[in-house]
């Protein structure tokens, strides 16, 4: 496995990791703000992850929803349509922030999202193992 996908992973894992911690912790305002950033972080070398090591066995991605597709085909991830819902909450929070859409996402992603990210965590950990 060539060295991004092991730079991209590493990367995943520290930001995972963040999210983790910020998701746990959150108490107030701030933190829950703080959190959400993280999540958006996660969510955008998540998917580049992905890209890369679908790159490295020849298969080309241009989007997160390309990849998110080729991933499920490829065993990577188990299931588009909630990366999918990720990947339009992401969008939401960025190009149309409103308060209480951003409490809403932060509810998705304790109960959801940390989820997802752990099984992309986990297969792409044993998948990099492997070729080691």
């Amino acid at each position: 496995m060539r060295e991004r996908v092991k730079k991209f992973f590493n990367d995943f894992e520290k930001a995972f990791q963040n999210l983790k911690i910020g998701v746990e912790k959150a108490e107030d305002e701030l933190d829950i703000d703080g959190t959400i950033k993280r999540f958006e972080l996660c969510y955008e070398i998540s998917w580049k992850l992905i890209k890369q090591y679908l790159e490295d066995v020849g298969i080309i991605c241009r989007n997160p929803r390309d990849c998110f597709k080729q991933a499920v085909i490829n065993g990577i991830i188990k299931n588009e349509y909630d990366w999918m819902n990720m990947c339009d909450d992401r969008n939401l929070l960025v190009h149309t922030y409103t308060f209480e859409e951003s409490r809403r996402i932060f509810d998705k992603i304790k109960e959801k999202y940390i989820k997802l990210f752990e099984n992309l965590y986990e297969i792409m950990k044993e998948k990099i193992k492997m070729e080691e």
